[in-house]
Parts: C-alpha cells; sequence; structure tokens
C-alpha cells in the first residue's frame, strides 16, 4: 500500500497493499523440503489465491519496511458473491480503506480526507501477493525449497523468482488451509543473494463462518471531511484526448488496461495505461499540465514504500509511472511513453519491446 500524497495519484489495490502489510511471526528452522507428488509449486499458489479470495476471516498483520512496522487489521467476507473488506491501521495514522465489491472507500484522518474509486472486483485489499498462470511462470523460476514451523504452524516455502533484472520475486510460506503466514516481496539485484524489500506475515489470522455487515463500518468520524472521487466513468478516448502507449516494456509485459479518467485536480482526462505480465505491474498515468512545463529534462523520482514512482514530460504533459518492479523498469516504461500520433519512424512495438532499455 501506498500512501495517497494528492489526489491525482493512485491509491488503487497494489498501492495500498505496499503501505499496509507485513508482519514479524518468528519462525523456526526449516527442514529441507521433501518431494511432493500430491501438490507443486503452481498448486500451493493456487490454493493461497482461493483462500485468501473465497474465504470468510479476520486477522491482524504488520507492514515491516525499512526497520519500520504497522500493526494493521484485515477483514474478509464474501456474501452473495459479493466481497467486502475492510483493512484498518491499527497505530499511525489511524487510515482505513473500505471495500464492497468494486467500490473503494479510503479514510484518510491524518489528512481529513475521504477518497472513493474503483477497484478491480477480484482483486483484494490483501494485493501484491503473487497470481500465477503458466503464461506468467515463463519469466519465473517456481520451487518449493523448504518445510517451515511458523507460530505453530507447518507451512511450505514457495519462492517465485524472476528470471531477469526487470521485476522483483517472492518469498512465501503457506500452511495447509491455502492461507499465507508470511510473505517476502524479494529483490534478487545488487546485493549478494539479494534482499528482502516487503515482509508480510500474519500475527493471527481466523475463518469466521459469519461476520456482520456493522463490520465493515468505518471506525471514525467524517464530519468536516473533505470527499474526493475518481470513481467517475471512463471518458474514452477523442480527437481531443491522445492515445498513448510505452514503445519499450520488458519481456512478457503487455497493456492490460487504458482509458482515460477524470481525476480530482486535474485539468482534464487523464490517461491511464496499466501494463503487466501477469504478476508484476506499472501504472502509467499522463495528463496535460495547466502550465508550460520547465525546459530541459525534468524529472522527478522517489521510493514510496516497496513502489518506485517516476515522473517526466512529454510533449508538454507529464508522465508518471509508478510500480513495484525495479527502478529501472519504471524509468524505462515512462521515457518510452508517446503519442500514437508521434510514433512514425519508431522501431515496432514487438521488436522493442523486447530490446534493451531506452
Amino acid at each position: 500500500m501506498r500512501p495517497c500524497k494528492r489526489a491525482s495519484e493512485p491509491c488503487g489495490a497494489l498501492a495500498l497493499v505496499a503501505l499496509a502489510v507485513a508482519l514479524c511471526a518468528a519462525a523456526s528452522a526449516a527442514e529441507p523440503a521433501r518431494p511432493t507428488h500430491s501438490i507443486g509449486p503452481m498448486q500451493w499458489l493456487q490454493r493461497m489465491n482461493r483462500a485468501l479470495t473465497v474465504l470468510d476471516y479476520e486477522g491482524t498483520f504488520a507492514h515491516s519496511q525499512n526497520g519500520k512496522v504497522q500493526m494493521l487489521r484485515i477483514i474478509h467476507r464474501v456474501k452473495n458473491g459479493v466481497v467486502s473488506e475492510r483493512l484498518q491501521s491499527l497505530d499511525g495514522s489511524g487510515r482505513e480503506f473500505i471495500r464492497r465489491g468494486s467500490k473503494l472507500t479510503c479514510y484518510l484522518p491524518d489528512k481529513r480526507v475521504v477518497l472513493v474509486e474503483h477497484m478491480p472486483p477480484e482483486r483484494p485489499l490483501l494485493g501484491g501477493i503473487p497470481v500465477i498462470d503458466a503464461k506468467t511462470a515463463r519469466f519465473y523460476d517456481i520451487r518449493e525449497v523448504a518445510r517451515m514451523r511458523i507460530d505453530q504452524h507447518n507451512t511450505r516455502l514457495i519462492t517465485v523468482m524472476p528470471r531477469d533484472q526487470y521485476r522483483y520475486g517472492y518469498r512465501l510460506w503457506i500452511d495447509r488451509s491455502g492461507l499465507p503466514l508470511k510473505i517476502q516481496l524479494w529483490d534478487g539485484g545488487k546485493r549478494a543473494g539479494g534482499h528482502v524489500i516487503d515482509q508480510i506475515a500474519f500475527a493471527t489470522l481466523k475463518v469466521r463462518s459469519h461476520i456482520p455487515a456493522s463490520a465493515f463500518k468505518p471506525g471514525i468520524s467524517t464530519a468536516g471531511y473533505r470527499w474526493l472521487r475518481t470513481d467517475a466513468p471512463a471518458v474514452h478516448s477523442g480527437k481531443k484526448v491522445p492515445a498513448w502507449s510505452a514503445h519499450w516494456l520488458p519481456p512478457g509485459f503487455h497493456m492490460a488496461m487504458s482509458a482515460a479518467q477524470v481525476m480530482p485536480g486535474s485539468p482534464g482526462p487523464v490517461d491511464h495505461l496499466v501494463y503487466t505480465d501477469g504478476l508484476a505491474s506499472v501504472s502509467v498515468f499522463v495528463e496535460q499540465h495547466a502550465e508550460t512545463p520547465p525546459r530541459g529534462r525534468a524529472v522527478e523520482s522517489a521510493r514510496m514504500g516497496a513502489s518506485y514512482v517516476f515522473s517526466t514530460f512529454v510533449d508538454d504533459h507529464r508522465v508518471t509511472a509508478v510500480g513495484e518492479v525495479p527502478a529501472r523498469t519504471v524509468r524505462s516504461i515512462a521515457d518510452s511513453v508517446r503519442a500514437e500520433s508521434a510514433s512514425v519512424g519508431r522501431l515496432p512495438a514487438g521488436r522493442f519491446a523486447h530490446g534493451s532499455p531506452p
């Protein structure tokens, strides 16, 4: 989960989870993994995602990052096919995120703001968890590497490691029910052996037979709060809104979404592009700049939790890319964004997509 810095900045599931997830559950010594003939590592990942999606449960967890730990609470329910979720900070900002179906409401008491937006109905607030199919698996090495005891639970350690430098990997401890007791976002880059960027682990986790609707009401008063809505219908691109696309993508990445949206604080519709390999993803926002952009290569970059944000100007438009991937991936995608009308003479997308970053 990443915090919402301004109205035009994404506050979606991916952003929410990087800030809101991870916890410290101590693991005892690991024993070598024995061959498992009945179920392989891919099937364990599928079981985990099903458990997180269809079960009714509540639990507490912490987000460990850069030496800081934030405790949070999650409640998840599926009733008549509609998913309800509540993610609540138990310390610090006191922020809450309540989702009903595809509608997500972010309560930000530290800013006295309530932000309402849409999110994919199939994606839980506990996002950032590997959802891998056979096509995506080509770009990752997936293995069961050990069996471990965590808080008196037997778990299997499944690793999902990228085959190149353009994405991060995962280490997941999954119990027999399919629920993950601990998750690490793993950077196998410059440091010897790699290092943990984010860590997720449940302190308490209980499957419930009944969760009342009252469990999904905010615990704070919103009197005097400012309400911002980004859940307006998408505006289809027309003559006044150019179509944009990235002309460099890492192998396996493709455009998953392209739409123009009305967002608070922006002078006009904002083009929103999402690129993904099925697991890792990068969101790109293109907006008309209200003033004359500064001359030269004006860029801004920042790391927000597990995500990297990069912003630059292209043809009097601000291009902002954000994703839970290495910095070079975000920067290269943002630098390659062009209006389709300006793409004449560039390399065909298919060839450029598998070349070296610009």
